[in-house]
This record gives C-alpha cells, structure tokens and sequence, in this order.
C-alpha cells in the first residue's frame, strides 16, 4: 500500500520527473534507435562499437547505474584532457545526509554533471536531481537523455497564471525529492550563468522553493537543507563567448541569444580548457535559519537568505593568480603584486586574454570593450571574496 502511495505521488510530477527504472528499457531503445543520439555516442565514446555502448546501456537497471557506467567514465576522462583537475571540499556536510545544493553557474552542462563524480568521489551513496531548463531540452532526445540522467524540468516562458502553477508543482517535486526519495537536488542559484561572474541569488528563485512544503516558508526553506556550493575555475572556456554577448547587447538592446548559441556554449564549455577547477560546499543553512524571526515579512526573509547565501559562495571560492592578474589590470594598480610576478602578469595579459580577444568574430568589435568584459569576470571572484571575509 505504502508503495502505492509512493506511485500516486510521483504521477503528479511525471511532465517534469527523470525517469524511473521501470521506464529506463523504453526510453533506452528510443535513444538507441536515434541516428543523432548515435552520432554522438560514436564522437564521444569512439572506444566502444555502437553494439557494446547499447548492450552496456540496456544492462544499467538504474539511473545512478548509468550515471556511474557512463557519465563518471566520461567525466574522468574529460577532466584529464582538458582541466589540471577537480576537486570537492565536503568537510562541513554529512555525506549520509541529503541536500539541496544551491550554487553559483558557471557551465550550462557541467556545474551539475561534475558534482554528481564528485559526490561519488566524497563518499555519497547517491548524486543530484538536477534542475535544468526546457529552453535547452529542444531535442526529444536530448530531453530522453537527461531525464535518464537524473534530471527535473523546469518549464520557462509560461504565461504567469500557468507559470505559477508550473513553479508551484517544481518546488513540490524539490521536497518530495529530500523527504520521500531519499536523494539530493541541485539547483542554479539565478536563471541563466551570471556571464560577468558577480554571482547572486535571485530571491524569486527561493520564493519558488517555498511553493512547496508545509507549514511558514522559513520551515519550508529549512525542509529542503539547503548547502550553498562554491564552484571555482580557474579558467572559463566561455569567456570569449560571454564576452561577445555582452557587446551584442550593448549593441542591440533587443540582441537575444539563439537555440545556436545555447548548443556552442555547452559544446564549448565541456570541451574548452578550464585549469583548476574546485568544488566548496559551505554548512547546510538550517542553523543559520534558526536565527531569523518566524514572522519576518516574506520578501525581507528571502532577501537575507539569498544574501546569506551569496556570502557563502562569496567566502569559499578558491582563488587563482589569474583573479589576481585581471584585478589589477582592471584598476591599473598592484593591490595584489604580492601573488604573481611580473612575467606570468605579462603571461595571463598577452598569452591569455589578448589571443583569446582575437578569436573573436563580431561586426564593429571593441577591443577596449571586450578586454574590460573578460578581466572583469575574472577579477569579481576576488572582489566578492575580499568583501565577504571583511564582512
């Protein structure tokens, strides 16, 4: 009867859930009978014939299974080729326990995927749902092929009365994932990468979570264990991309992004260079939530809790000799000459930032422009950091 229960429940949430094992076979042979879901596995398991790559398919029984047949094989792999690696400090949470991580976004595709080898890697029993927009789901097998892969919809471009209704059944599928399956969440902590990395939580986003739940939206915040995570890269293979569609926009008010450029930035981003990349996960907020007044006013409390957050992130990024670089070639000063020389200033100037500006195809480009664009989304880490210690 209990799993019965269990059934009924997660029926409600079936246009936006992964899929359970029982729907893992079907949805297998939809993938496997896909001449581009083909295509793909042939570039990037070239190992395997497509027979091995689907007998392998079909015998994982559980999405954790594929997850760990796949997913952690390619990641390892993609981690040695183009990253000096990755790591996770999970010292101040409970691996036995489960989360909501709530972190900054720096890679459309990655942020989450990392995270799921790294939680496996902490000791985890499990790794996330993970939370991604239908604005990157606009091929029916990609969407097949990420809701095998543990992930949750969430519905974008609604009109406000079905948007409410879609937030409203979004945060119900968070809880019922931390309380009835055992598992953990991830999610953005804004709508779409902050493309100048001055990362900040967007309060509607918390005003979703606490659509779901019982009882005040503080203790329905505090039913979803929320971790702030600090997710720090050395180097962000986007930059240039970024960097671009800021002067689109400053060009073309009304610029907007094509389904194209979603394509090259996950392309981009996984395959691009990154250096180091570090995972930092700050304490659950439960204890700081104790804190607060019961009936502070609603927009006052999400308020400080996406600050609180934000402080967080802010305190545990890792910081490079790059953050360094660019925040004095910002300035024109040498606040902080003490954490590089002279020649790797001159490295990270004309060995990095100018090459990488020349990549750059774009009517009218503005150099002055663009250079400005890229050293600030290296120097804002640094600057949040210093502000967030201080505070």
């Amino acid at each position: 009867m209990q799993k019965d229960s269990f059934r009924e429940k997660l029926q409600r949430f079936d246009a936006i859930r992964p899929f359970t094992p029982e729907e893992l076979p079907q949805v297998y042979e939809r993938l496997l009978a896909d001449q581009q879901f083909r295509k793909v596995v042939a570039v990037i398991m070239p190992e395997l014939t497509f027979e091995q790559f689907a007998e392998r398919m079909r015998g994982c029984r559980t999405n954790l299974e594929f997850q760990k047949v796949f997913c952690y094989g390619f990641l390892e792999k993609l981690l040695a080729e183009a990253s000096k690696g990755c790591t996770i400090n999970t010292a101040s949470i409970d691996t036995d326990k489960r989360y909501t991580f709530v972190s900054n976004h720096r890679d459309i595709v990655l942020d989450s995927a990392l995270l799921d080898k790294l939680l496996i890697d902490a000791g985890f029993e499990t790794t996330c749902e993970i939370a991604i927009g239908d604005n990157l789901l606009a091929l029916p097998w990609v969407k097949d092929l990420v809701r095998v892969n543990k992930s949750f919809i969430v519905e974008r471009s609604l009109p406000p009365k079905e948007m409410l209704a879609a937030s409203r059944l979004l945060a119900e599928y968070m809880h019922f994932v931390i309380s009835e399956k055992n598992d953990n969440v991830w999610i953005a902590q804004r709508e779409g990468r902050a493309k100048d990395s001055d990362d900040r939580t967007q309060p509607s986003i918390l005003k979703m979570m606490a659509m779901g739940g019982e009882g005040t939206p503080l203790e329905r915040l505090r039913q979803l264990h929320i971790v702030p995570l600090a997710i720090s890269y050395e180097y962000d293979p986007c930059d240039i991309l970024k960097a671009k569609e800021f002067q689109c926009k400053r060009d073309n008010p009304a610029w907007k992004k094509t389904a194209q450029d979603d394509i090259d930035s996950m392309r981009t981003g996984i395959m691009g260079y990154k250096g180091e990349i570090h995972y930092h996960c700050a304490p659950c907020i439960d204890s700081w939530l104790d804190t607060l007044s019961a009936d502070m006013p609603k927009n006052d409390l999400f308020e400080a809790v996406a600050r609180h957050i934000d402080k967080e992130i802010h305190r545990n990024y890792r910081l490079f000799r790059s953050n360094f670089i660019a925040a004095d070639l910002l300035s024109g000063e040498q606040r902080f000459a003490t954490h590089y020389s002279p020649e790797e200033r001159a490295a990270f100037l004309h060995g990095y930032i100018n090459p990488r500006i020349d990549q750059i195809q774009i009517p009218q480009k503005d150099e002055n422009f663009l250079r400005e664009r890229m050293l600030t989304m290296y120097a804002n880490p640094l600057l949040n950091h210093l502000k967030a210690e201080k505070e």
